[in-house]
């Protein structure tokens, strides 16, 4: 799957995940006013999140932090990360 982590407008971190199909710009035409602060490829290892990767056309990587980010809105917690 790709993702995209946003900055929210109370400065969180929201990540979106969807479909590899899916082009990381046509994602972020869907969110127009959020900043992005990363984006790539997310897959489960394990049962952990592996973030990899990079969008050019958004001009943002994968960031170390990405994984715990993921994992920390699947726990149903907010990361302030």
């Amino acid at each position: 799957m790709k993702y995209i982590i946003f900055e929210d407008f109370g400065g969180h971190q929201t990540p979106i995940l969807f479909p590899g199909r899916i082009l990381h710009e046509e994602m972020r035409d869907q969110i127009p006013y959020a900043r992005v602060l990363s984006a790539g490829e997310v897959e489960c290892i394990g049962g952990e999140f592996v973030c990899r990767g990079r969008s050019k056309a958004l001009g943002v990587k994968a960031s170390a932090e990405d994984a715990a980010v993921i994992s920390a809105h699947f726990a149903g917690q907010e990361s302030d990360t």
